[in-house]
């Protein structure tokens, strides 16, 4: 009899560590790897925010705190959706875990039976179906195609919702393609889920504040007849750079984060008081770094768009948000090139041009390839170069 549990069987490791992790190992063996599959900024964390951190250690702030959060930083929290969403929310709605991750592993695990179906709209961040997976919950994948932005239609939705449909996830901007739902967009949906009362929505709004080209966000919690049903999921890893930090956080029906605490509880515990206490500074302090970092992101974004459009067999939308590309490689999956599928493409990318990245079938759409601009200029141009001669010498 084997020790492992038939439901971890079911479920696969994530493909962006994975890669992540093979592009170390490499690079630990002497190998000139460029790794573009990890979602992390390559900025640092602003002063202010460390020294927050060191200033908690200093001062004693080193023991538990209330399972879900400091007071402090939960009213830090309440303030940001206030002042930067114009929603209202008391600190008894507010939960603070481990990163965005365990946050939302939290709600599927408080909310989840047997049989229940969650809709994820794919391309999706590739944990959300094995979360649903381990919390016992039955993910409902619907494909959403390049000619709709990657984004989830009205038309779709409908469809995709029967009688187990217990939560809907939405990410805007979305990893891995970069798409921002615009607030029309968000109406549209709302008008059906509306009429459809008992189904939650889990709004991952992680990459709110980097964004492009004069989106404006907009989250479905701000839809009033929604908000009770929503579960509004953020952090500080990617605006802040606060990656290792580890702090994440959701505003929502009080009844749903009493019962994620109670989850946290006989988990993990709080998180960091030390880290906490950073939180708070980087949601209470000066902002103006944030648009000043994606300004850098908006010109990568652009530079790697134009050099992979630029490459034959290749194209890549232009995305509105978030730090990656999601490039179309579906040409060149044929008999000449000898590759079958986007995990082959993605293979020999590494072998042969020493650049990682992590194939679009882990994020539930096959053709595809996606890519992290979250470095140096530097490493993208010679990144974009290695790229362009392995898919030249593809066609030859």
């Amino acid at each position: 009899m084997s020790i492992i549990s038939d439901t971890l069987k079911r479920i696969k490791p994530s493909a962006t560590i994975a890669v992540s992790q093979k592009a170390r190992e490499l690079k630990a063996a002497g190998v000139d790897v460029i790794g573009l599959g990890q979602g992390e900024p390559d900025f640092d964390t602003p002063n202010n925010i460390k020294d927050a951190g060191i200033k908690a250690i200093k001062d004693g702030d080193t023991k538990y705190t209330a399972v879900d959060g400091t007071p402090a930083l939960k009213k830090a929290i309440v303030d940001k959706f206030k002042r930067e969403n114009n929603l209202s929310y008391s600190t008894e709605q507010v939960t603070v875990g481990t990163g965005a991750k365990q946050v939302l592993y939290n709600a599927f695990v408080a909310t989840l039976n047997k049989g229940d179906e969650v809709i994820i709209p794919a391309p999706f961040w590739v944990s959300y179906p094995d979360m649903v997976l381990l919390a016992g919950g039955k993910p409902k994948i619907i494909k959403c195609m390049e000619s709709d932005g990657f984004k989830l239609t009205p038309k779709k939705l409908k469809k995709a919702i029967s009688k187990k449909t217990k939560w809907l996830i939405l990410n805007s901007p979305s990893n891995p393609t970069g798409a921002g739902y615009t607030k029309d967009e968000i109406e549209e949906l709302s008008k059906i889920l509306i009429k459809n009362k008992k189904i939650h929505i889990l709004s991952d709004d992680i990459y709110e504040h980097i964004r492009y080209d004069n989106f404006n966000f907009f989250t479905i919690a701000q839809i009033s007849k929604l908000k009770e049903r929503t579960l509004a999921l953020n952090g500080v890893s990617k605006s802040y750079a606060m990656t290792g930090w580890r702090i994440g956080y959701a505003a929502g029906p009080k009844e749903l984060i009493k019962a994620m605490g109670k989850v946290q509880s006989q988990s993990t515990s709080n998180t960091s008081s030390i880290s906490q206490a950073a939180a708070v500074e980087a949601l209470n302090g000066n902002q103006d770094f944030i648009s000043e970092r994606s300004n850098a992101f908006k010109k990568r974004r652009d530079f790697v768009v134009s050099s992979l459009n630029s490459i034959k067999g290749l194209s890549c939308v232009k995305p509105n948000g978030a730090f990656y590309v999601f490039p179309n490689c579906k040409k060149l999956l044929n008999k000449k090139t000898k590759l079958k599928t986007d995990a082959d493409f993605v293979e020999q990318l590494l072998i042969k041009a020493n650049v990682a990245v992590v194939q679009g079938s882990a994020f539930g759409l096959d053709g595809y390839f996606r890519i992290s601009y979250a470095t140096s200029m530097e490493k993208l141009k010679v990144a974009m170069d290695r790229i362009k001669t392995f898919c030249e010498n593809l066609n030859n």
